[in-house]
């Protein structure tokens, strides 16, 4: 019986694993473009709502701003800011950031603000909290964003930006203290920011749109 050479089971296997890498690159270009547009769907659906009351007619994807570290927002990512306008006078910011102290990691955030500082709205977009604690920041769970809605960085004051079991004036969630503790602290110091550069944030160039997506970078 005559046996093949040495040389000709790596010829196979390299056959074999350049199919699989083409395989796999197909696959991503398949479904890189669908997994975009779902994840753009969803922040749509959350946009909305975290501009509850307020009136705009600019599309509101269209004048997206990236914040490199270092910056002053929740989170140690850059940060992403959609600008909002009404008759191309700005009318609100909605800011996605992280809040790191989450029980079970970063939790992240979009936070609408107003021009006068007044919150519209507040959504979880991404999170590890435990379910049944935790996972009731989010609004198919409960209402317990919702209280944040019409406040501002002064109302309440700045000493009362805490949940009630450390003093201060927002409901936590029964079981749970260490998520909401987090979220609190940061809509407060997203509040703060959108304070000290409120006029810059309007001013800056808006990211720079991909010709080939029409999608911002």
């Amino acid at each position: 019986m005559t046996e093949r050479p040495v040389w000709t089971g790596g010829v196979t296997l390299a056959v074999i694993a350049a199919v699989c890498t083409a395989l796999v690159a197909l696959t991503f270009q398949l479904t890189a473009q669908r997994i975009a547009d779902n994840e753009k769907a969803f922040l749509e659906r959350n946009l909305q709502p975290a501009l509850a009351g307020l009136f705009f007619d600019s599309p509101v994807t269209e004048s997206k701003l990236t914040i490199p570290q270092p910056h002053d927002l929740p989170g140690s990512e850059s940060a992403i800011v959609y600008r909002v306008y009404a008759s191309e006078e700005p009318v609100a910011a909605l800011f996605v950031v992280s809040a790191r102290d989450g029980y079970a990691g970063p939790i992240r955030l979009l936070i609408g603000v107003s021009m006068d500082g007044t919150i519209t709205g507040v959504r979880v977009l991404e999170h590890r909290e435990t379910p049944g604690l935790g996972d009731r920041i989010e609004i198919t769970k409960s209402n317990w964003v919702l209280q944040f809605d019409g406040h501002s960085l002064r109302d309440p004051e700045p000493g009362k930006w805490k949940i009630r079991g450390d003093g201060g004036s927002f409901d936590q969630l029964t079981g749970a203290s260490i998520t909401p503790r987090a979220i609190v602290k940061a809509i407060k110091a997203t509040l703060a920011y959108f304070e000290a550069n409120r006029e810059t944030l309007f001013t800056l160039p808006a990211d720079p749109v991909d010709d080939d997506t029409g999608e911002t970078d």
